[in-house]
């Protein structure tokens, strides 16, 4: 079977790996470069520059706690964006070399659909070819959202793109979007010194996430000096030679913020324009549609990752490729959209998996809470970073955990197993139950199941239901 994929992101390359793996003759199409935005403008980017930044600010302001004694401390700029740059290349070539030693082949060029069995590649010389296929899988990603507001073509007025390439670190900064983007820029060029402020719309920074865990970045960011203005709308743009004014208004009036630079973090939105889907008869709105197993109406194309909209993020992508795989392959696989772990790589991390308890509460369920305080977990005493919270939500009627929701240190890293306790349906009982290992932040885990039930081992039981 001839299989075609429609760009090499997250969700394309994994999708020809997987595919190539189970013996289809596969063919990849990308017209710009491996890895998508993930690998090159997006997570992996950005978290290099928050690695260091961790560093340095951590050394900055606890080196004589830790025992560490840092003189004329700084950060090189120059050579951070270049390890940047050095850590993104080698992903890059380990995305085209596992392409390769999977025997996937692969052609450069912009793919447009001709037929349902045929696509035309332009290549970036003008040279086109046609290929056929029997099936395809589009895979062609997302692009930042610029919503019409006046005055936002202005040169300082930059996407998460150019944001990453700055030659030199800006005076100020307004981050126009506190989602994840907006708090992870957020948390990394104010502990470089910058002036940040954050414009929101909507009444809460982060707002898809848990309220007891986001309201530990907002501390932390507020104390870094970020400015969050929420339920606040920008009207207009104003742009000099070296600033820009930024016209916003809220529930208390009309304000004026100047900034060196400007952040574009509104969102994404799925890339479907030009792509032939019209000609075959794909249906889109906004994105494209599929079902569970990632189908399209149109019988042998399948659509992966950003451009189908929903959850845009990169693990998500590569399962729904999976997914549309083992559809091709008939196994009839579906999405499990109860199990995404949600990540923000700020200083605290945050990390959720399941319901919060807002979504909980609005569906009527009858819940209970269990909810651990970092500060009383001594690996995160060790690490200088208590500033933090476990917390679980669990249906009473079955003792199964619906959600769990971690602000502090690791937290990226411990949400799979939240992950895993969701989709095997476990219990409150089984995870306490479970022995965790000595010290470490993972124990927070254990204890914050002992909480649900008033419990906990390592905090005093009258506190257990005023931790929040």
């Amino acid at each position: 079977m001839k299989l075609v994929i429609l760009g090499g992101g997250p969700g394309g390359y994994v999708a020809a790996i997987k595919a190539a793996q189970a013996g289809l003759d596969v063919t990849i199409v990308e017209k710009e470069y491996f890895g998508g935005t993930c690998l090159n403008v997006g997570c992996i980017p950005t978290k290099v520059l928050l690695n260091t930044v961790d560093i340095y600010h951590m050394l900055l302001k606890d080196g004589d706690e830790f025992g560490i004694k840092c003189e004329n401390l700084s950060v090189d700029w120059n050579a951070l964006q270049a390890r940047k740059s050095k850590v993104v290349k080698t992903l890059v070539r380990g995305v085209q070399s596992l392409l390769c030693a999977n025997k996937v082949e692969i052609l450069c060029g912009k793919g447009t659909f001709i037929t349902r069995n045929s696509m035309e590649v332009e290549d970036s010389e003008g040279k086109k070819d046609v290929i056929t296929f029997d099936k395809a899988i589009i895979a062609t990603g997302s692009v930042p959202v610029i919503l019409p507001i006046p005055g936002i073509e202005g040169e300082n007025i930059l996407t998460s793109s150019e944001m990453l390439s700055l030659e030199s670190l800006p005076e100020s900064i307004c981050i126009v979007g506190g989602g994840v983007i907006g708090s992870e820029f957020a948390s990394i060029y104010a502990r470089l010194g910058v002036k940040v402020t954050i414009v929101e719309m909507l009444p809460e920074i982060i707002s898809n996430m848990d309220r007891d865990i986001v309201k530990y970045l907002v501390y932390e960011l507020k104390n870094l000096g970020v400015e969050i203005l929420t339920g606040t709308k920008v009207e207009k743009f104003e742009s000099s030679d070296e600033r820009v004014k930024i016209y916003v208004s809220s529930g208390d009036g009309e304000k004026i913020i100047e900034s060196e630079k400007v952040l574009l973090s509104i969102g994404r939105k799925p890339v479907v324009d030009n792509l032939g889907l019209e000609t075959i008869g794909v249906k889109v709105d906004r994105a494209i549609t599929v079902n569970e197993n990632m189908e399209t109406n149109v019988d042998n194309i399948y659509a992966v990752g950003d451009c189908i909209g929903g959850v845009m993020l990169a693990h998500v992508a590569s399962a729904e490729g999976v997914v549309a795989v083992e559809s091709i392959l008939k196994k009839r696989s579906k999405m499990d959209f109860k199990t995404v772990p949600y990540c923000v790589y700020t200083k605290p991390e945050l990390a959720s998996v399941g319901m919060t308890e807002r979504e909980a509460k609005e569906a009527g369920i009858d819940y209970s809470l269990g909810c651990f305080p970092l500060r009383g977990n001594g690996k995160s005493l060790i690490l200088g970073e208590t500033h933090g919270l476990v917390k679980y939500i669990a249906d009473n009627s079955t003792g199964e955990i619906i959600g769990i929701h971690i602000a502090g240190p690791k937290a990226t890293e411990l949400i799979v197993a939240g992950s895993l306790a969701i989709r095997l349906e476990a219990t409150v009982d089984e995870v306490l139950s479970t022995i965790h290992g000595h010290p470490t932040v993972a124990e927070s885990l254990q204890e914050a199941a002992h909480a649900v039930f008033g419990q906990a081992i390592h905090m005093p039981t009258k506190n257990q239901n005023n931790i929040r």
